[in-house]
């Protein structure tokens, strides 16, 4: 037996129990007479002494000789502390120790394996094992393993099961690119790794499972933008004889109950918003309401003078930022040069300050009088005091970098509270959308979403005005899932590879299977797919994602621990009937 007790269990109560620990050495103090150990596992620490006046030389000597990350047993008695430690539930007793065993021996870790650590990033993803051993990535691997318990608790209570569907399918020409698997026995031939189960679980709903879900691993070989992983883990869910509100209402509930279980919060209302209103008010379809700065446009009050830059404008567009009279003009300049970046890409902003008074000042005097700024006030909700700012331009873009704006705006005015939750469903979103380079639609979510009821005759006349019966769950300005109600039968499904642009061979040869079960009584379903990292990031009160994950890829899509991808050899390149033609 390695141990009777693990190192954060201990208390008072244990006083003069004799006790096995094993772990880690977290860092030893050696005073001569007397040397403290500090001893780590999984469950917390516990103090170690080694008093000359109880324990033999040799024992101590063994002590003093102990390095950080020595893995040991010890044998010892719980006694009590002299300098009690309030900060851990350990901090009233020690053990004094009767017998020490090395089990390994450590070389001194390239960084501290402490809270607050001096190792950067890159370090620590090279020997993710010893940052794994950190509270912070330790209790959120641990975080992340709850919250999958209780996704599980509650769909199993709701009559879900769960069903595993394969890792080695077909490569379907929509979405990201696929990961591709050579096949030995077939050669020439491929696998593909999913993005999604998705033809799937609808199979699993022409069998009669009615209720699906399984955590599954997902794998999209895409450009990394930040904070992103080829491989993410999803919840995802499929039902059958149902209609959005019925998906609504499921899943409502489960994220009600893993606010409640996880964080001890309560959630009573999920606003739904509609897409373009989203659109409209902040500029994204995913917006963070837990605070206002919603967009005022502005053309109807602005394009009436003789500034250009207005007047030839699609959009032009403001928020109300609170406070920001405050703003010096050296903090505003900031700002103009902040939304200037290429990765925002506005061309300029114009502002225009609330005096306290009630009068106001823009860096437009010259073409707008006070009459002209109340209204951009008023549109914007701008009250005395703060600051509307201004952006023009193309609609999609001005409203994307307005966005941009304004959640940086929100960052540095402390409105993104991580312990406040904000829920909202973003529904009725378009079916398609236009790719402006081809001139060709392609599936806003995916192929197998079912347009709005009464909408499917609309795709021969003005496809970019159907609506997908589709919906987005957001949770402080992140989207956590998303779903739709499926197509069903063939006939629909295939009207819509037809406008997709597949023909009648295309569609046959990478959806065939799908069209056929259609034939076989297939009934009207849907589902969500819950973003499993992302969702376990923010009830943990974090943007990032990959502390939450055990061993992450970097921005290039490498693991930098184990050194892959990586190149494989000419025997086995041979075995898959693969050659190499790479560009020097």
């Amino acid at each position: 037996m390695y141990r009777s007790h693990n190192c954060g269990e201990l208390t008072a109560t244990h006083i003069n129990t004799e006790v096995t620990l094993s772990g880690w050495v977290q860092k030893s103090r050696d005073k001569g007479f007397i040397v403290w150990v500090d001893l780590r596992d999984r469950y917390g620490i516990t103090q170690l002494v080694f008093d000359e006046e109880r324990t033999s030389k040799d024992l101590i000597e063994q002590a003093q000789n102990l390095g950080r990350e020595f893995v040991i047993q010890v044998k010892g008695t719980v006694i009590e502390r002299a300098s009690k430690n309030p900060n851990i539930p350990t901090g009233d007793i020690e053990i004094l120790v009767s017998e020490l065993e090395i089990l390994n021996q450590s070389v001194l870790p390239p960084f501290t394996i402490e809270d607050k650590t001096d190792g950067g990033e890159d370090i620590r993803m090279k020997y993710r094992y010893l940052d794994i051993r950190r509270n912070p990535v330790k209790n959120s691997l641990i975080f992340r393993s709850k919250v999958s318990q209780e996704v599980r608790n509650y769909l199993s209570k709701e009559g879900f099961i769960e069903v595993e569907t394969p890792y080695l399918i077909k490569s379907t020409p929509e979405g990201a690119r696929d990961f591709v698997v050579p096949s030995r026995m077939n050669a020439g031939e491929f696998y593909a790794l999913p993005q999604s189960p998705q033809t799937f679980k609808q199979l699993l709903m022409v069998g009669g499972m009615d209720k699906y879900f399984q955590i599954v691993k997902c794998f999209r070989d895409e450009d990394l933008r930040a904070d992103r992983q080829p491989e993410f883990t999803q919840i995802d869910c499929e039902m059958a004889f149902v209609e959005q509100e019925d998906i609504l209402n499921v899943f409502e509930g489960l994220t009600r109950h893993l606010l409640q279980e996880v964080n001890g919060v309560s959630i009573d209302k999920f606003p739904r918003m509609l897409y373009d209103d989203a659109m409209r008010l902040y500029g994204n379809d995913k917006p963070d309401i837990r605070f206002g700065m919603e967009f005022g446009e502005l053309n109807a009050v602005t394009q009436h003078k003789d500034f250009g830059v207005f007047n030839n404008a699609e959009l032009v567009v403001g928020i109300a930022v609170p406070g920001g009279n405050s703003y010096t003009r050296k903090e505003i300049d900031k700002l103009i040069d902040w939304v200037k970046r290429p990765q925002v890409g506005a061309l300029g902003m114009i502002y225009s300050r609330c005096n306290d008074d009630g009068t106001f000042k823009s860096s437009v005097d010259k073409f707008y009088d006070q009459d002209d700024l109340a209204k951009w006030a008023e549109v914007t909700g701008a009250k005395p005091g703060d600051l509307v700012c201004v952006l023009s331009g193309d609609k999609n873009k001005v409203r994307a970098q307005l966005s941009a704006l304004r959640m940086e705006l929100a960052e540095r005015l402390g409105l993104r509270d991580p312990k406040v939750f904000a829920p909202l469903w973003v529904i009725d979103f378009p079916l398609l959308e236009l790719d402006e380079e081809t001139g060709h639609y392609h599936a806003m979510h995916h192929p197998f979403t079912s347009p709005k009821p009464g909408q499917l005759e609309l795709l021969d006349t003005n496809p970019g005005d159907v609506k997908a019966n589709a919906y987005d769950l957001v949770l402080n300005g992140n989207e956590i899932g998303g779903g739709s109600i499926r197509i069903h039968d063939k006939e629909t499904q295939a009207t819509m590879f037809k406008h997709l642009g597949f023909s009648e061979e295309e569609a046959k040869a990478q959806f065939g299977f799908l069209m056929d079960a259609f034939q076989y009584g297939a009934p009207p379903h849907g589902g969500l797919a819950f973003g499993l990292d992302r969702l376990v990031a923010i009830l943990g009160g974090q943007e990032t994602i990959r502390d939450f994950i055990a061993f992450p890829k970097n921005n290039s899509g490498r693991d930098v621990m184990i050194d892959a991808p990586a190149r494989i050899d000419d025997d086995q390149l041979t075995e898959l009937s693969l050659k190499l033609n790479l560009k020097s």
